[in-house]
């Protein structure tokens, strides 16, 4: 049935039957089912068999489905499909709908109550929206779960309402006669029902409608009627906790401005501090849910009202000390994570000298909450001492546990800037002190007990290092001697260690007596099997050798056999982190012996590079040989010694002898992308780190990136050639006229190989090469306008660009839009440019500009709004946006008459002739009146209209037809 279902007509069998296909069909079948109910679904015949479903099916799906769709068809289609005069008679068959789904089921019934309202938005001529709903559903019992549902669900749709076909003007009218008409007999309907029983001053979708509507009633006329009562009791009832608590919750952060709401903040305080029994309550009875939803009230009122707690401290103190309650009672470490907003929110009044006072008189506040988190901090515990896996296995359980102590960590800090770094640096050492006096003489080499209570405050320790001062005398010279008597044969304690040392390195410069212990520590930490263990010391080594690097030039020779002999037992990341540690050593040695400190780094590294050449036969050691490449490239990125100008640069003179190793590697695996990838990056920050002393293997490398693309047509050499661009660029010192016209020649000859490309093959299918050479495009516009914009290559690259904007990926959108965004610049008075001094030229490439978009400029608008209506990627409509206001601003009259003829483009049935027609006066209305400010008026219309096409419309499956791209041909 659903493959001819068009055929057969949208009938009620034929859409149940569809949808039983779409349950049990084979994979066909299905497809064949869903196109049908996708059609269906645009269709104008859905309007009655939708409604003959819900009239007559038992079925609680096909209920739901029909419900769904009336949804979508009021939302989209109802300016278009169901004449004005008709509107009253839909908006009875709901009401009667309703009354039938009164008791259920309850998504069928939420879903007709978001039809009514939404209807109602459109519906301008009813104005007795309310009355006309409570009296249609009646008083009984069994109508009051509808009711609610539709007084909740009104403001969420009226809020949403940029969905609905109203122009703005309409929609405000209509949200103040929907909303804030009716706010005072809403509350009235409320207190009513919340009186009517003590079930219904515990019902759930009470509390629900409340929050719905405290975005249009004031918060002090809830607070003041015995609404708020009703809020606070439901908190008692397990049924109506959840929903309770987020309306307290919402009722709070509704008075954050609060010396405008001083007075009703006086009045909720004291309504919430009576709940605080209910946090050992629950705590107690390990109701996880109830005590989240506790603490999450608490946190609400402390992150509303704490810039109060910071000026009145005393009178907000057991507000203060209830949400430390709460993260000391957190037993499951479910709930604490919404208190660290608040802490964080005080710190920033606390650290500030206009609240010194509430300061002190908070700090016993802090040191007790560095106490709950050390605890909160701890891994689970375990009977077995050498039992490392905590979580049973469950491994997403044990990232979020990791997460979560980042998160607590942070506020370990908030802490520390509070209490001040001593301070909270002491109670560090002190519960070091207290594991090491309890159970410091049980360790053995096998097992070392309860470790989980010293790994707290290693990790404490860990997360304050930033907030330290290198100059610290105090505390860390106590700490820093016990670290390096961890017990080594404990993972978790040894892995903690190590981070600590990588997190204090610029102490450690400062005080060099402690270097060598701490880093023979790390060093040894490489002889151990643990992969966790190696990639934290190779980072902390990394850090070492950034942060104490002058320190450690001594000993490069020496680092140079460690380094040489342990790289090979690393994973690609350690490896890399190992080797960007010892490239910074070697960056800050005598200029004169940089030549030689590369030779005995690099050599042993270039003899491996060989060596895996000549072995990589199969994937995985093809990309072994390009993961090792990325080495060069740590070497390339910063050894970059101070040479003067005129002379030759030691770094360049080694890596020369280098490139033609690379140039052969590049050679022979040409096809395979990883390698032309490593590669390109590695000469791309050759030019990037050098800059003009890469002058002398300047022509041998723009050959190989030309002839790279020719041979692998891949984007990779085409972002490496960007960075020759901008290094050598005409406004550049040092750079002779002579290298600059072969580097534009270099480029042109790039950019003639890619057009030729995408003439041949269809965007589609290059959307990397595309994305690369718009990128490239971007800084050939910016460093050489006065040599692109006059070019014969101009207007073929824009086509191809304007080609490029079918597709559907964002990266090469992007690229594509922003050339074109900048491009649009050099047509007005301020070019995105490098140099904005043009003179008379800058005249000239106005011109060129002006008649480019004059004859493409059609096309161009065509493209960007099908993109924007049907086939952009989201995060490419702001920048296909910035295009349409571009060309607004530069030929306002042009413009309007494309956009024009481009909407009219648009499949049959898709859009009335009124809707264009509206669209278009309002447009020519914001151009007429000559202010440059109404521009961006005209670019909210076109986002508007586009984004409500998209909505109800859903791409073509047979095409854009009209609006199809131009296949772009390039002659050259």
């Amino acid at each position: 049935m659903a493959s001819n279902g068009a055929a057969d007509g949208f009938t009620t069998p034929n859409v149940l039957q569809a949808m039983l296909t779409m349950r049990s069909g084979d994979s066909g079948s299905k497809k064949a089912a869903m196109d049908y109910l996708q059609k269906f679904q645009k269709s104008n015949e859905a309007w009655t068999t939708t409604i003959s479903i819900l009239q007559g099916s038992p079925e609680a799906e096909a209920q739901l489905f029909a419900a769904t769709t009336l949804k979508g068809k009021i939302t989209y289609d109802l300016a278009t499909q169901i004449p004005e005069s008709e509107h009253a008679a839909l908006r009875n068959q709901i009401l009667v709908l309703l009354k039938k789904f009164a008791s259920g089921p309850k998504p069928v019934r939420v879903q007709l109550c978001v039809c009514l309202a939404i209807l109602a938005i459109q519906m301008q001529s009813w104005k007795d929206v309310l009355q006309t709903v409570v009296s249609a559903l009646g008083d009984d019992v069994s109508s009051h779960a509808c009711i609610l549902d539709f007084l909740r669900v009104l403001p969420e749709e009226v809020t949403e309402g940029r969905k609905i076909t109203l122009s703005e003007e309409e929609l405000i009218q209509r949200t103040s006669e929907l909303l804030a008409d009716n706010a005072n007999e809403v509350v009235g309907l409320l207190i009513n029902y919340a009186q009517s029983s003590p079930a219904a001053a515990t019902n759930p979708q009470l509390f629900e409608c409340i929050t719905s509507w405290l975005r249009e009633v004031p918060v002090t006329v809830v607070v003041n009627s015995p609404l708020l009562d009703a809020v606070i009791n439901g908190l008692s009832d397990d049924r109506s906790l959840q929903a309770a608590a987020e309306c307290l919750g919402i009722i709070c952060r509704e008075t954050r401005d609060v010396d405008d709401n001083l007075e009703t903040i006086q009045a909720l305080l004291p309504k919430v501090l009576q709940l605080r029994p209910r946090i050992q309550a629950l705590a107690d009875e390990e109701d996880i849910e109830g005590f989240k939803a506790i603490t999450r009230v608490f946190a609400d009122a402390g992150d509303s009202w704490v810039l109060l707690c910071a000026r009145e401290p005393q009178h907000f103190r057991p507000l203060v000390d209830a949400l430390l309650e709460c993260c000391a009672r957190d037993k499951e470490r479910d709930a604490i994570h919404y208190t660290f907003n608040f802490w964080y929110e005080l710190k920033q009044y606390l650290t500030l000298d206009h609240y010194i006072a509430a300061r002190v008189q908070l700090l016993d506040v802090y040191s007790k909450l560095v106490d709950v988190l050390l605890k909160q901090l701890e891994y689970p515990e375990s009977d077995d001492p050498n039992e490392f896996d905590l979580f049973d296995g469950d491994r997403e359980q044990e990232e979020k546990f990791r997460e979560f102590r980042h998160h607590m960590g942070d506020t370990m800090k908030d802490a520390c800037q509070v209490m001040g770094t001593t301070e909270c640096l002491t109670k560090v050492h002190e519960a070091i002190k207290i594991w090491r006096e309890k159970f410091g003489g049980q360790a053995t080499e096998s097992a070392v007990p309860h470790w989980q209570s010293l790994e707290a405050p290693l990790f404490a320790l860990r997360a304050l290092g930033r907030l330290v001062d290198k100059e610290e005398n105090i505390v860390l010279p106590e700490i820093m001697p016990l670290l390096v008597q961890i017990p080594v044969n404990n993972e978790k304690l040894r892995f903690a260690a190590i981070m600590v040392f990588g997190r204090y390195t610029e102490w450690t410069s400062a005080h060099p007596d402690y270097l060598q212990p701490q880093l023979s520590y790390v060093l040894a930490s490489f002889q151990t099997p643990s992969q966790e263990i190696l990639r934290a010391a190779a980072q902390s080594f990394k850090y070492f050798c950034v942060d104490c690097k002058h320190l450690l030039g001594p000993q490069a020779i020496e680092l140079q056999g460690f380094y040489n002999s342990i790289l090979d037992t690393l994973s690609d990341h350690s490896k890399e982190d190992l080797t960007e540690g010892v490239a910074t050593v070697i960056s800050v040695q005598k200029t004169e012996d940089i030549y030689s400190l590369l030779k005995l780094y690099c050599d042993p590294l270039v003899q491996r590079l060989m060596t895996k050449a000549n072995n990589a036969t199969d994937d995985t050691s093809k990309l072994e040989l390009a993961d090792h490449i990325n080495l060069l490239t740590q070497y390339v990125q910063n050894v970059v010694p101070y040479w003067p100008s005129n002379s030759d640069n030691p770094a360049v003179r080694y890596w020369q002898e280098v490139f033609p190793i690379l140039a052969t590697i590049l050679d022979n695996f040409i096809d395979f992308v990883p390698i032309c990838e490593r590669i390109c990056r590695c000469w791309r920050f050759m030019v990037i780190s050098y800059r003009t002393a890469i002058t002398p293997l300047l022509g041998p490398l723009a050959n190989k990136l030309a002839e790279g693309f020719a041979k692998s047509k891949q984007g990779c050499f085409l972002w490496a050639s960007s960075a020759i661009l901008r290094e050598f660029s005409e406004d550049r010192e040092h750079v002779e006229d002579g290298i600059v016209d072969s580097i534009y020649g270099f480029f042109e000859a790039q950019a003639t190989n890619v057009l030729r490309m995408m003439s041949d093959i269809a965007p589609i299918d290059l959307p990397d090469v595309i994305e690369d050479f718009y990128r490239l495009l971007i800084d050939a516009l910016l460093y050489y306008p006065q040599r692109l914009i006059p070019s014969p290559l101009f207007t073929p690259i824009f086509q191809a660009a304007i080609s490029a904007l079918s597709l559907e990926k964002q990266e090469p959108v992007s690229a594509a839009l922003h050339y074109i965004r900048d491009l649009l610049t050099y047509g007005g008075d301020n070019p995105a440019s490098s140099s904005q001094q043009f003179g008379a030229v800058g005249v000239q490439l106005r011109e060129h500009v002006r008649q480019l978009l004059l004859s493409q400029g059609e096309a161009l608008i065509k493209q960007t709004l099908a993109g924007m209506m049907i086939t952009f990627p989201r995060d490419c409509f702001s920048d296909g946006s910035g295009v349409l206001l571009g060309m607004f601003e530069l030929l306002p009259a042009e413009t309007s008459a494309w956009v024009d003829r481009t909407i009219r483009m648009l499949p049959a049935g898709t859009i009335t002739d009124a809707e264009a027609n509206k669209l278009m006066a309002k447009i020519n209305e914001k151009l007429q009146g000559g202010d440059r400010s109404n521009m961006r008026h005209v670019r909210t219309l076109l986002q508007d209209f586009t984004n409500t096409y998209r909505r109800r419309y859903i791409a073509p499956r047979d095409g854009l037809g009209m609006l199809t791209a131009a296949r772009f041909h390039f002659e050259g």
